[in-house]
């Protein structure tokens, strides 16, 4: 029979894989408490929760939130990340700690919503991407360089011809 507690704790995981947009698990053993402390300190600055859980319990609200997938990255001793903004930023966060601090934490995988899996390598492949900030401003960039080129072609000829104008304006002050 189930606690009113285990209860809680299932329904609490559900609301959070619900609302996330990134949930990233990871492997946390062989990491002394005093580590574990730096590092949800960590996390919860970079604005990630970060919370212990048992397997059976995130298996049944993965379950109930529609995220049977999930289950394919839980696996020992199981942490989760969860991340409510840009799954960027929760993917770097996690990153960055466990290469600054060399922690055995482990990446196990994590899910971005309904779709699939994304494995170890591609979280550390989503960690290395540029933020979303940056990324908005090299579309543009990219969108205003042709026109850029277009509008120097196109004034390239009136800059001759103001330079043509100028020239000829100069002859005639000295002739006279």
């Amino acid at each position: 029979m189930p606690t009113d507690a285990k209860i809680e704790r299932v329904a609490d995981i559900k609301d959070k894989l619900e609302r996330c947009s990134i949930a990233l698990t990871t492997g946390y053993s062989g990491i002394p408490v005093n580590d574990m402390t730096d590092l949800r300190r960590r996390m919860r600055d970079a604005g990630v929760e970060f919370v212990v859980v048992k397997n059976t319990l995130a298996n049944l609200a993965a379950e109930e939130a529609n995220v049977p997938q999930f289950s394919e990255i839980i696996e020992g001793p199981t942490a989760i990340a969860f991340g409510y903004d840009d799954p960027v930023d929760t993917a770097r966060a996690v990153n960055d700690y466990i290469r600054a601090t060399r922690s055995p934490l482990a990446i196990l995988g994590a899910i971005m919503g309904p779709g699939p899996v994304l494995q170890r390598t591609e979280v550390e492949r989503l960690a290395t991407l540029p933020s979303k900030p940056q990324l908005i401003a090299n579309l543009l960039g990219q969108m205003q360089a042709p026109l850029s080129r277009l509008l120097g072609v196109l004034n390239g000829p009136l800059q001759n011809l103001d330079g043509l104008l100028q020239a000829r304006i100069r002859q005639l002050e000295e002739s006279a």
